[in-house]
């Protein structure tokens, strides 16, 4: 038992057991929805004390060390762990169980709506997490295909959860379809990894990561390159397309509008912004963790650029062109992966910027669309933006809210967003990704309109876009998402004012 420390995974077992202690519960003594929030909010809240105890674990360790968990050893050396522990995946897991938080309090009207079929939901959303933070932890490719698969299975269904109209359905059947193709597609760069360097391990001996820590063998990437140059750069294409259809980067984003459209509007915020953190961090943690070296980063770092770049411009243009609320955020969120992605490039020195701006950018998408669960109802359909005309007169708290959220998106100056687009154009630009930056300084320029039409449209506009029978009549904003807008507003204010303490603390959150 000395190669077994629970720590790492003790998140996912807090997670797993509240799921299945709410399914007990459910059928066995018919527990409520009261008891359900109670049980999946402790489940939440002892997830991130857990992620926070890693932390300090790891800094009372040595923060410059990497802990292994679930692995063999051979004279000393550590042999393809399953679990890795750093502030990497400590900072992972804070981000994706307080985002997961969020996400479920704004899509508490959704659960209550379900009646008795709100458990399985719940229990669904809490596997689902479980298995973006083995992501994050996942020291092996095949681990964090199991961590995949875990998240992604249980999205599918819930995608497809709410069975009173078609939007549902259809786009169940859709995130299923593209999912299923980029596992597939993932899962055949873990075969030509496995072929090329002879190992699925990213740390330990025979691994295709290069020595941080004196436990860790080196291996030769650059012989390998060498000899099959080829199959490792076919390896890496596709493991970073299979996780660019899970971030919904460019032109892997096809599935995310009409998903986004047609889910249950209390899901999507766990699912656009859950899924980014799992997928950028398991992204950094194979192309930054394992081959941030000289020969293996300029097989990644340039092809990774192009993608970024092309997420950015498809974005931003097709976003612009939207009359739908929902699919203009998701369209927005492929030219924010394109952003996110400009951070990865640069490599190390690089990943304080991702963090920032993933942590503030997915706080800022849970909000948007908690709101726009209010305004167009928690289950699946259109949320046209008609429907946002006169909200200020409607529900002056969720237009207030909204155009914060808006104008952080577009990353104007005294917001997160501003400072989380600053971080990460300085850290390209330190990589010598200067053509990059100005791509992207030129969109977020151009990208503006697309935030200040849905101001224009909450604050100023009379005549609403189509014939709407609701407007003058107030909205009924119910108890937990007013504290969803609350928190994502006074977050995106504070972090863009005062934004040291989160630079400092994502200054160590490095995948080494």
């Amino acid at each position: 038992m000395s190669n077994i420390a629970f720590l790492p995974i003790a998140p996912e077992i807090v997670l797993f057991s509240a799921a299945l202690i709410l399914l007990l519960g459910h059928v066995t003594f018919g527990w409520g929805v009261r008891i359900w929030g109670w049980i999946s909010g402790a489940g939440f809240v002892a997830a991130i004390a857990l992620s926070w105890a890693q932390w300090l674990r790891i800094d009372e360790l040595g923060g410059g060390t990497l802990h292994f968990a679930f692995r063999g050893t051979n004279h000393g050396e550590s042999l393809t762990p399953a679990i890795v522990m750093d502030h990497f995946s400590s900072f992972a897991g804070l981000l994706i169980f307080a985002v997961a938080g969020l996400a479920m309090m704004a899509g508490w009207e959704l659960v209550r709506s379900f009646e008795r079929r709100g458990a399985e939901f719940i229990a669904l959303a809490l596997i689902a997490v479980s298995g973006m933070h083995l992501m994050t932890v996942s020291a092996n490719l095949i681990t964090l295909f199991i961590g995949l698969e875990a998240a992604s299975i249980a999205l599918y269904v819930l995608a497809g959860f709410d069975r009173t109209g078609s939007h549902s359905d259809e786009a169940s059947i859709k995130y299923f379809l593209m999912g299923s193709f980029a596992s597939a597609l993932f899962v055949y760069g873990v075969a030509l990894a496995f072929a090329a360097f002879g190992s699925t391990s990213l740390y330990g001996a025979g691994s295709i990561a290069t020595p941080v820590v004196d436990s860790i063998r080196e291996f030769d990437v650059a012989a390998s390159v060498s000899s099959e140059p080829g199959l490792m750069l076919v390896a890496v294409a596709l493991l970073i397309v299979g996780l660019g259809f899970k971030v919904s980067a460019a032109p892997f984003h096809q599935w995310a509008p009409d998903v986004y459209q047609g889910a249950p509007g209390g899901v999507i915020g766990l699912m656009a912004a859950g899924v980014k953190v799992a997928g950028f961090a398991a992204m950094a943690r194979i192309l930054v963790g394992a081959l941030d070296i000289s020969v293996a980063k300029e097989s990644w770092s340039h092809g990774l650029a192009v993608i970024a770049a092309v997420s950015i411009v498809i974005g931003t243009v097709l976003a612009i062109a939207q009359t739908d609320l929902k699919r203009m955020l998701a369209y927005s969120g492929v030219a924010q992966a394109g952003y996110i992605l400009t951070g990865v490039v640069a490599g190390i020195d690089g990943i304080p910027a991702m963090w920032f701006y993933l942590a503030t950018y997915t706080v800022q998408l849970v909000g948007a669309f908690g709101i726009a669960a209010i305004v167009s109802g928690p289950r699946g359909g259109p949320s046209a933006l008609s429907e946002y005309s006169q909200l200020y007169s409607r529900a002056p708290l969720l237009a207030t809210g909204l155009a914060a959220l808006m104008l952080a998106m577009g990353g104007i100056p005294g917001t997160a967003g501003f400072i989380g687009k600053l971080a990460v154009f300085s850290a390209a630009a330190d990589g010598d990704f200067l053509w990059l930056v100005v791509i992207g300084v030129v969109a977020a320029a151009a990208g503006l309109w697309v935030y200040l039409r849905v101001i224009v449209v909450m604050f100023f506009q009379r005549d609403s876009l189509a014939t709407l029978d609701v407007a003058g009549s107030p909205l009924q904003i119910p108890l937990l998402g007013r504290v969803v807008v609350v928190v994502t507003i006074a977050a995106t204010v504070l972090l863009g004012i005062v934004p040291w303490p989160l630079l400092n603390l994502v200054q160590h959150a490095l995948p080494l």
